[in-house]
């Protein structure tokens, strides 16, 4: 069984950076990518960042050059920087993970609200 739990979200100014961590348990060995997904109010589910086994990254393009994804090399914790926030970046964050076999978690999401 595979567990993702997401911190770090909170209310924040515009402007000002955040950053949210997940959390990965269990047998996590065979992670194919891990990914950040954000759904806002009224919106579906998107794709904010991802990165694969290999550590290539890649963005939505409403987020490059502001966020950053990462992961330590036991690939147990990802990361996602957030700088200069915007209102339009008001969403549930959500920890996604890809397992090589094709089966795929889902953290439970952490709100991030910014302020303008």
């Amino acid at each position: 069984q595979v567990q993702l739990v997401e911190s770090g979200g909170g209310l924040v100014q515009a402007g000002v950076s955040l950053r949210l961590s997940c959390a990965a348990s269990g047998s996590i060995f065979s992670i194919a990518t891990m990914s950040w997904y954000r759904q806002a109010p009224g919106k579906q589910r998107e794709l904010v960042a991802t990165i694969t086994r290999g550590g290539t990254t890649s963005y939505t393009d409403s987020v490059k050059g502001r966020f950053t994804i990462s992961r330590d090399s036991a690939q147990k914790t990802l990361t996602l920087q957030m700088n200069s926030l915007k209102p339009e970046d008001i969403a549930v964050y959500y920890c996604h993970a890809r397992f090589m076999k094709g089966d795929v978690y889902w953290g439970q999401g952490t709100q991030v609200t910014v302020s303008s």
